[in-house]
C-alpha cells in the first residue's frame, strides 16, 4: 500500500490539537493498515521519526433523519507520537492569547 493510501487525514479537534503539542499527532487511516505501516508511511510522508503508533477502531454511530435511520461508519485512528524537537507542519501553530 503507497503512504498516501494509509493515511488518509488528520483529525481535526481541540483534544488533537492539545496533543500536538505534546508531540502526538492524530490521523484517519486505513482500516486494514496495521502500526509497521502507519509509521513507515508517516516517516516517508512528513519526514520525521516515529517514536509510538497507537491505533484504535472508531465504532460507527446512530444517525436519524426524519423517517430514515442508519449509522456512521467505522474508521480506524492512529496517534503517532514523533522524536522530540520534531513537528509535523500540516497541524501548524496554535496562536498566542492577544495575537
Amino acid at each position: 500500500m503507497e503512504p498516501s493510501q494509509v493515511i488518509i487525514r488528520p483529525v481535526v479537534s481541540e483534544k488533537t490539537y492539545a496533543l500536538a503539542e505534546a508531540g502526538k499527532y492524530t490521523f484517519r487511516v486505513h482500516d486494514h493498515a496495521h502500526k509497521t505501516q502507519i509509521r513507515q508511511a508517516i516517516e516517508r510522508l512528513f519526514d520525521v521519526n516515529v517514536v509510538d503508533v497507537r491505533t484504535a477502531s472508531v465504532k460507527s454511530k446512530p444517525k436519524r433523519r426524519a423517517y430514515t435511520s442508519g449509522r456512521t461508519r467505522t474508521w480506524k485512528k492512529a496517534i503517532v507520537q514523533v522524536q522530540e524537537g520534531q513537528a509535523i507542519p500540516i497541524f501548524g501553530t496554535t496562536l498566542e492569547a492577544g495575537e
